[in-house]
């Protein structure tokens, strides 16, 4: 026994750790984070959990969803979909900590000089394959009786977004803010479907290593102490939630017209009790299977998938999609509820 407890000890004392690492990228649900740190609401938190947190701003969305799925962070802002089809496809045990919003206008299809949805067949599309874009293209397609047989997708990544339809023979494309809003206000661009159309499906977390989190409870509650803190600035009627808008819109490439607008395309759960309503609604079981038959049918739930229930994806009820020995997705509203109950 001496040995064994030998043998276990240092592994124990390495899961608990006091140095966190959070990525985020550019949207208009996730810039709350670069101002929480830009404004010392991180440092506080981090500072009241004895804790330090490096919040660190990624211009390419995939790669710091690869950079976390790696291990080089412990948090990451990214899809319901998105997390499914990268750590989790890729064996990162991943816990949604925060559901912050739901897309409801924000990822848009915009055809060039056409202005009705059914002119997008037989032409070339430009998104991020495999993304929410791609899931937004299939769900736009299956709506007017197509299939992406009808369409060429082209991979495109999100810093050439706005470039690339600038050029002739780019002539369809799907993408989300800020860089629909930059499109649209160009010449011939329109609006042909977008996630107001499927509402709650296209869902924005920040989600942490399941092992991290449960090693390290604190940084959880970090996490959403930040958050809320945060909402409660940006969503103020007053001059200093006024001010928090149109720094949030200057780091997205906008001003706070520009910034408002988007937050108009958004379901924003301002409150902590909002996001734990949606997150035990019955509903998200339904989009989860939406979503885990959509990246089956794109083979991006591992190689050789058999199913659509390879990886298991858990409820806040306790209720498993798929397979309940290989749980790699976890919806909980433990560390939401936290919050609401003043509790943290």
């Amino acid at each position: 026994m001496g040995l064994i407890g030998l043998a276990l000890a240092p592994v124990a004392q390495a899961e608990t750790k006091t140095d966190f690492k959070v990525a985020w990228s550019i949207y208009v649900g996730w810039m709350p984070w670069g101002y929480a740190a830009d404004t010392g609401i991180v440092q506080k938190w981090a500072d009241k959990y004895g804790i330090t947190i490096e919040v660190t701003q990624f211009n390419d969305y995939v790669e710091s969803m690869n950079q976390y799925t790696a291990g080089a962070y412990d948090a990451v802002t990214l899809t319901n979909m998105d997390a499914l089809s990268i750590p989790s496809a890729g064996g990162v045990d991943t816990t949604a900590v925060i559901v912050g919003d739901y897309s409801n206008g924000n990822d848009a299809v915009i055809l060039k000089d056409q202005t009705d949805l059914a002119a997008i067949k037989g032409q070339p599309v430009n998104l991020v394959e495999f993304s929410v874009s791609h899931y937004l293209l299939a769900r736009a397609l299956d709506s007017a009786g197509m299939s992406e047989r009808d369409v060429n997708v082209v991979n495109t990544s999100d810093p050439d977004m706005v470039g690339a339809f600038q050029t002739p023979d780019v002539t369809a494309m799907v993408t989300w803010n800020p860089m629909v809003s930059e499109i649209l206000a160009l010449p011939g661009a329109s609006n042909v479907f977008d996630s107001s159309k499927i509402p709650g499906e296209i869902i924005d977390l920040m989600a942490a290593n399941t092992e991290v989190l449960a090693d390290n409870p604190d940084f959880g509650k970090a996490l959403v102490g930040i958050w809320y803190d945060t909402m409660a600035v940006m969503t103020a009627d007053t001059p200093e939630g006024a001010a928090a808008r149109a720094a949030m819109g200057a780091a997205s490439g906008t001003d706070q017209a520009g910034f408002e607008a988007q937050l108009a395309a958004t379901k924003l759960f301002a409150t902590p009790s909002d996001a734990v309503a949606f997150t035990a609604a019955p509903e998200l079981g339904t989009t989860m299977d939406h979503v885990r038959t959509f990246l089956f049918d794109k083979g991006l739930l591992g190689s050789g998938a058999p199913s659509a229930d390879v990886i298991g994806i858990e409820l806040p009820d306790g209720t498993i999609l798929g397979d309940a020995n290989n749980v790699k997705l976890r919806f909980t509203t433990s560390y939401m509820q936290m919050a609401a109950d003043g509790a943290l």
